[in-house]
């Protein structure tokens, strides 16, 4: 006769794979997990003034660019589809028909620039006030950027040092239609630059590698020509009626 075996107690469980089994399942879940990545706009913002300077800006000189709440363009006080803002940024860069309203274009030429780099050459070798030579020493490797510049591309029109597209956008404007507005913007400048790079030596801007001297002269000097100045102003309640 079988007898039957007696059970004493509660029996243990074996766990000695379940930390295999935990540690394939975290496996699994990084391999096959996506994980959202923010898109944006890198941009390095200006560094918080402590003094308040006040500067003179000519009205010809601000390219004025307004989202609303309620998403709609508005660019120097007008309603504007957004396909047409490219177009309208380069106008404002290059000034092409001399508008009264737009730039005021300066020329640079070469003999402007090596006259300018022995005024502040010869200000380097005659003061002894180091704050002084400093600037001069600025103000010389300025122009002889410049002269680069002319020696490379040839003479060209120059923007007025506080001419910049200033973009604002209302309390509720969609983050999406600022990055569309951002992107138009800077696509038009991109094209001037791939133009002019194109015209000049055969290549577009965005084909240039900075990782060789030439190419590195080259986008110096084409930013020189066209650089890119948007500022992006804080948002308003542009449903607040001016007191």
């Amino acid at each position: 006769m079988l007898k039957r075996k007696k059970i004493g107690g509660v029996q243990e469980i074996n766990a000695g794979s379940m930390a295999d089994i935990a540690f394939l399942l975290l496996i699994f879940f990084l391999v096959t997990t996506t994980m959202d990545t923010d898109s944006g706009i890198l941009r390095l913002l200006p560094p918080v003034v402590v003094e308040d300077v006040k500067m003179d800006v000519n009205k010809r000189d601000v390219y004025e660019v307004l989202i609303n709440d309620a998403d709609m363009l508005l660019v120097e006080g007008n309603m504007m589809d957004i396909k047409e803002l490219r177009a309208g940024a380069k106008e404002f860069m290059t000034n092409p028909s001399n508008n009264i309203d737009l730039p005021e274009k300066r020329r640079v030429t070469s003999a402007e620039c090596q006259q300018k780099i022995a005024e502040y050459r010869s200000g380097v070798a005659s003061t002894s006030d180091p704050k002084l030579k400093d600037d001069y020493q600025k103000l010389m490797e300025k122009w002889e950027d410049r002269l680069a510049a002319v020696r490379l591309l040839g003479e060209y029109n120059e923007l007025p040092p506080n001419a910049v597209i200033s973009l604002q956008t209302g309390s509720k404007t969609s983050y999406d239609m600022y990055v569309k507005v951002q992107n138009e913007l800077e696509a038009g400048i991109r094209e001037l630059r791939d133009d002019l790079c194109k015209e000049k030596f055969g290549r577009k801007f965005t084909e240039l590698d900075d990782k060789t001297d030439e190419d590195k002269a080259i986008i110096k000097a084409i930013r020189l020509v066209f650089p890119q100045r948007i500022s992006e102003a804080e948002p308003v309640d542009v449903t607040k009626k001016p007191s």
